[in-house]
Formats: C-alpha cells, sequence, structure tokens
C-alpha cells in the first residue's frame, strides 16, 4: 500500500541516438545467433542417433538454457533501444528480475555438471558409462533446475514485496536486484546481506568445481603419448576455460561487492559480457566446434 511507483525508467546502454541504434545492431546480431547457435544444437543432438550420449543430453539443456536466459532481458532491451521507450511496468520488472537471476543460477550449476561429466569422461573413462546414466543424468539436470529456484525465489519475492515511494530511475538495461533495492523506501539490510550470502555460495562454490574438474583433466591430457592428441585436448579444454574465465570473473567482479553499491556504467558493461558475449560464443565453443556434431550437421543439411 506505501507503494506510489507504477513503472520503473530503465535508462539502458546509451544516451545518444545514434549509439542506440548501433547497439540495436550488434545486440540484435547477438541474439539472432545465440538463437541460431542453441536451436543447432538442440535439432542435431535430438534427432541424430549418434548424438544421444550424456555429453550431448547436457550440452542440449544447456542451449535451452541459454535461449530462455538470454530472452528474460534481450527483447525488451532491443525494443527500448529501437522505439526509445524506457519505461518497465512493476510486474514486468519483478518477473524479468526473478527469471534473470533464477535462470543465471542454473547456468553456473549447469556448467559445473558439464565439467564433471567431462572428467569422468577423460579420468575414468571405464566407469563413464556406468556412473553417467540416464537416471543419474536426469537427476543431474532436475537438481541444477530445482536448486536455482529455491534459491533465488525468497530473495527476490522479498524485493517485489518492498515499498517503492519514488525515485524510479535505474542506470541499466535489465531489471537489477541491486538497483531495485536501492530505489526501496524502507530498509533492504536483511535483503542484501542474504543475497550476499547466496551468491557467495554460489559463484565460488561452483567455481571450485568447474576449476578443479578442469584441473583434473588436464592433467590426465599431460599423459596422453601422443602429442597430435594433447594439442587437440588443449585446444578444446582452452576454449572452455576462456569461456569459464570471463563469465565468472565478470559476475563475481559484478556482484560480490558488498561495500560498493550498484549503478555505474562500467555495471553494464560488466552485464553484458556475461549475459551476451559469453552467450553467443557458447554454442560454437561448447558443441558446433565438435568434430561429430559437424559431422551431424553437415548431414542434415544434405
Amino acid at each position: 500500500n506505501l507503494t506510489t511507483v507504477v513503472e520503473f525508467v530503465l535508462l539502458g546502454l546509451a544516451n545518444s541516438r545514434h549509439l542506440e541504434i548501433t547497439l540495436f545492431l550488434f545486440l540484435l546480431i547477438a541474439y539472432f545467433l545465440i538463437l541460431l547457435g542453441n536451436f543447432s544444437v538442440i535439432s542435431i543432438t535430438l534427432v541424430n542417433n549418434f548424438l544421444q550420449t550424456p555429453m550431448y543430453y547436457f550440452l542440449r539443456n544447456f542451449a535451452l538454457l541459454e535461449i530462455t536466459f538470454t530472452s528474460t532481458f534481450m527483447p525488451s532491451t532491443l525494443y527500448s533501444l529501437l522505439t526509445e521507450r524506457k519505461t518497465i511496468s512493476l510486474l514486468g520488472c519483478f518477473l524479468q528480475m526473478m527469471f534473470f537471476y533464477c535462470l543465471g543460477t542454473c547456468t553456473l550449476f549447469h556448467m559445473a555438471v558439464m565439467s564433471l561429466d567431462r572428467y569422468v569422461a577423460i579420468c575414468h573413462p571405464l566407469h563413464y558409462t556406468a556412473v553417467m546414466n540416464h537416471r543419474f543424468c536426469l537427476q543431474l539436470i532436475l537438481s541444477c533446475w530445482a536448486v536455482s529456484f529455491l534459491l533465488m525465489l525468497p530473495p527476490t519475492i522479498m524485493t517485489a514485496q518492498l515499498p517503492f515511494c519514488g525515485p524510479n530511475v535505474m542506470n541499466h538495461f535489465y531489471c537489477d536486484a541491486s538497483l531495485l533495492l536501492q530505489l526501496s523506501c524502507t530498509d533492504t539490510g536483511l535483503i542484501e546481506k542474504l543475497m550476499f550470502v547466496i551468491l557467495i555460495i554460489i559463484l565460488p562454490g561452483t567455481l571450485i568445481v568447474t576449476a578443479v574438474s578442469y584441473g583434473c583433466i588436464i592433467a590426465t591430457i599431460l599423459h596422453i603419448p601422443s602429442s597430435a592428441g594433447r594439442r587437440k585436448a588443449f585446444s578444446t579444454c582452452s576454449a572452455h576455460l576462456i569461456v569459464v574465465t570471463v563469465f565468472y570473473s565478470t559476475c563475481i567482479y559484478r556482484y560480490i561487492r558488498p561495500t560498493q553499491r550498484g549503478g555505474q556504467d562500467s555495471d553494464k558493461v560488466l552485464s553484458l559480457f556475461f549475459s551476451v558475449l559469453t552467450q553467443t560464443v557458447n554454442p560454437y565453443i561448447y558443441s558446433l566446434r565438435n568434430k561429430q556434431v559437424k559431422q551431424a550437421l553437415k548431414e542434415s543439411i544434405l
């Protein structure tokens, strides 16, 4: 009943019309590549019988997750850049925030699960089929989704229940939780501490799992007798590690800063890195560079 704000104003990515058009074209191409790459991965891994292994099962679900995550904010951002409409309703803002954080958290868990899958496949190949059976893979996927929503729903719902009396301007291109907390006209200390604790658990926790898995993989690769085999394996792992490093470094610097508050232009640049740049290259790094996927794609086209 204390809320007098009926909508929020998102300042977006640019303050000049020329730059807005340029960014619109750039983001439109990026969004098209994200959809094209991920839909290609989903369709190829569904119809090709040779790609019905646990690795491609995880990649297919990861592609679906990337499409849904990017679609939480990209259509509204493109619409804002094209039409100069900067406002978003309260309900739209809270729904966008909820799905952005829940799906973003699920992405982190999913990357950790995929690194574990590769660890078992490379470091324990004889046990791979027994360990990564269909039931266990399904349990891992469902756990990623369930744990992500269970962790992020409480703070997002608490944020949505806060009163907002004005101002209603956010220096961002999507509804960011830290900025919403700044706009509330009541004490938000409890929610800020809760979100910080959750992020401290999620980001370093999944990063440790991913880093240890790739560390063991690299140690195993070093024992491959063939130099050509080592180069091929290192090429794949290095590409994965670059994507993981960019994604985690920008996320950690953006969100694990207890003494700083959001709202700077640099925050928008960091958000672009982990929400657009990495999503654009992920299907090509994780899937479409793979020899089996390229062969299956070629056969499907022919």
